[in-house]
């Protein structure tokens, strides 16, 4: 049986958050919030709090053993892009995209 958490509109972009997600996924949970609390990109503390959730939602939804959880899925999706415009010299203005993210976390019993 697997269980799902997800976060949408994060103001984080996909490309960060991936590079955290990247190191949690297929372990422990336990052991994934270990390393996420000493991790130090940004995204540690996003991501951390998103598996939070799926535990929740394991423990209260479909009472699954905490202890026994690992991560089966972990992703970042893209969201929509906030777009900015930043004056420049001679009149001219560069686009900012302040990217979003769609943040979804699977966990399974082993």
């Amino acid at each position: 049986m697997e269980i799902k958490a997800a976060a949408r509109f994060v103001r984080i972009s996909p490309r960060k958050a991936r590079l955290v997600m990247g190191q949690v996924r297929g372990k422990k949970v336990e052991e994934a919030l270990n390393m996420l609390s000493f991790a130090s990109q940004r995204g540690a503390g996003i991501v951390k709090k998103l598996i939070h959730s799926a535990v929740a939602n394991a423990q209260e939804n479909a009472k699954m053993d905490v202890d026994a959880l690992y991560i089966s899925k972990i992703y970042a999706d893209e969201g929509p892009t906030l777009k900015r415009w930043r004056p420049r010299a001679l009149g001219r203005a560069t686009r900012i995209r302040k990217r979003t993210s769609h943040l979804t976390v699977v966990l399974g019993e082993k």
